[in-house]
């Protein structure tokens, strides 16, 4: 038997419970790894609040985690005992000690690489490769606006589109995240709670609007979002820590022949060579220095319901990691 989180129900924090658990032996095509370090992210608030459903109840939490390979089942001679692997979103259940994982959906991950580091940004890291690299190109010459620009993700497109040479308008709620969005490549920060995002950006752009958003708040966000965007510009919502944004007529999109998107980090990973072409670019970029991991949180795995009230809070800049 191994510790787990369990959720029997959807709710609050206080649904996360510690429980025992069996894991049971890896079947062909699988492996039994031993968790270091496990990621969390908003889509586990969603899973557990109910605004996604799990698959089934009672279900173990968690997208993302980084450990060593204790056990492997047949026919599978990659990865091998012993290697340190990663993986995200697929299958739900990291949110414990050790777990059962399809040999075909983990990832290598370098030796140069603390497992602690490499769960803290897998995921988020993942997702910014995407959004700034094949969803939308992010070029010279672009403006790019990113809300929550000292979230998890948000910190890291932030130093990922200035390195493409874009510039980067991000909003935070506080004077400590402005000064970390500002680390982080952001030319302009808008701090929203004090301004209104909509008009600064238009006072920053001189009228013109960004070529993309990159909103992960959602409901709170999306018509200012809209309102900022250029012409053929794109909005791209990747989390609602809001809510889910109210239906928007067509014609809107239609007066500036806008773009509207909310992609799937499943869509973006669906074989195995776009999985390790994504990863394998997060790590090249962290190990030449254009990504910097900021993480600012680290808790207990016994005490992920504190994790989750701190981070619906926003009391949580950067990654937050949970320690088996």
């Amino acid at each position: 038997m191994v510790k787990a989180i369990r959720v029997h129900e959807y709710g609050g924090p206080q649904v996360l419970k510690w429980e025992d658990v069996e894991v049971g032996e890896p079947r062909e095509g699988e492996i039994r790894v031993k968790n270091k370090a496990i990621g969390v992210n908003f889509k586990d608030v969603y899973l557990r609040t109910g605004l996604f459903k799990a698959p089934t109840l009672p279900y173990t939490p968690g997208i993302e985690a980084v450990g060593e390979v204790i056990a492997v089942g047949p026919g599978v001679t990659d990865p091998k005992l012993g290697d340190l692997v990663g993986y995200v979103f697929e299958p739900i259940g990291s949110y414990a000690e050790e777990q059962i994982l399809p040999a075909d959906r983990v990832v290598p991950v370098p030796t140069s690489i603390d497992p602690i580091i490499a769960a803290s940004i897998m995921m988020k890291g993942m997702t910014a490769q995407y959004l700034v690299r094949r969803l939308f190109k992010v070029e010279p010459g672009h403006v790019v606006l990113v809300h929550a620009a000292a979230g998890g993700v948000g910190s890291l497109l932030c130093q990922w589109a200035n390195a493409l040479g874009a510039t980067i308008i991000g909003t935070v709620s506080t004077e400590e995240k402005a000064a970390q969005a500002k680390e982080d490549g952001c030319h302009h920060v808008i701090k929203y709670k004090e301004e209104d995002f909509v008009a600064r950006v238009n006072e920053i752009t001189s009228g013109k609007g960004v070529n993309v958003v990159y909103d992960s708040v959602g409901k709170d966000t999306f018509q200012g979002s809209l309102a900022c965007l250029k012409t053929r510009g794109y909005l791209v919502i990747y989390g609602l820590a809001s809510g889910a944004p109210d239906p928007v007529p067509v014609l809107t999109l239609w007066e500036k022949s806008l773009f509207v998107t909310f992609p799937s980090f499943a869509h973006h990973t669906e074989t195995r060579e776009e999985l390790l072409e994504t990863a394998n670019d997060v790590f090249a970029n962290v190990a030449s220095g254009v990504l910097r991991v900021r993480l600012n949180h680290k808790y207990p795995l016994s005490e992920v319901a504190q994790a989750h009230v701190d981070l619906e809070n926003r009391k949580t800049s950067g990654s937050v990691v949970l320690i088996p």
